[in-house]
């Protein structure tokens, strides 16, 4: 089992790939991925030849890992993703697992092909505070069939504790273009 010390380690050579874009993120131009599979353009990000997307930044969390039909996100609320009550905004979990759902589909996309969320469940059933150091967002296909697919992913600390879990409903279609 991964340690909070090999968590962070995936974290920093992610950040260390994705130091020399411009600090806030990026996008990738429609070229660098023309002719790759999801998975092959999910891992571009990873070894820093395109930019981790801005919601990222403004969020706090990063992709640190992927396979076919698996993304594994990381990340720690800071105090700008705190609600009124003093607590984390539930939109920080649900955007932080949204995108490990969503990447994770990604991965199983072929050439050519695209996909939109129809459908995002989220429970939340602990508080993240600011005590725990990171948490991760770890997704995983259940389903993948010619126009849809399906995901769960969990939201844990480095000692296996759950905070919220979710499932994604996605259609896949022929990009355009």
């Amino acid at each position: 089992m991964a340690t909070l010390d090999d968590w962070m380690a995936d974290e920093a050579r992610v950040r260390a790939a994705q130091a020399h874009f411009a600090p806030g993120g990026g996008l990738a131009k429609p070229e660098q991925f023309a002719g790759l599979n999801g998975l092959e353009q999910m891992s571009l990000m990873l070894t820093g030849q395109v930019p981790a997307p801005p919601i990222s930044h403004t969020m706090d969390f990063i992709c640190v890992a992927v396979e076919h039909g698996v993304a594994t996100f990381q990340g720690q609320p800071l105090f700008r993703h705190f609600n009124p009550l003093g607590s984390v905004h539930g939109g920080w979990y649900a955007t932080v697992l949204d995108s490990a759902l969503g990447c994770a589909v990604h991965t199983t996309m072929a050439v050519g092909e695209a996909y939109t969320t129809l459908e995002l469940k989220v429970n939340l059933v602990r508080g993240v505070t600011p005590q725990v150091p990171r948490v991760r967002a770890i997704g995983r296909v259940r389903h993948r069939g010619r126009q849809m697919a399906t995901a769960e992913a969990d939201l844990v600390d480095a000692e296996g504790k759950l905070y919220a879990h979710a499932s994604t409903t996605c259609l896949v279609f022929q990009a355009r273009g």
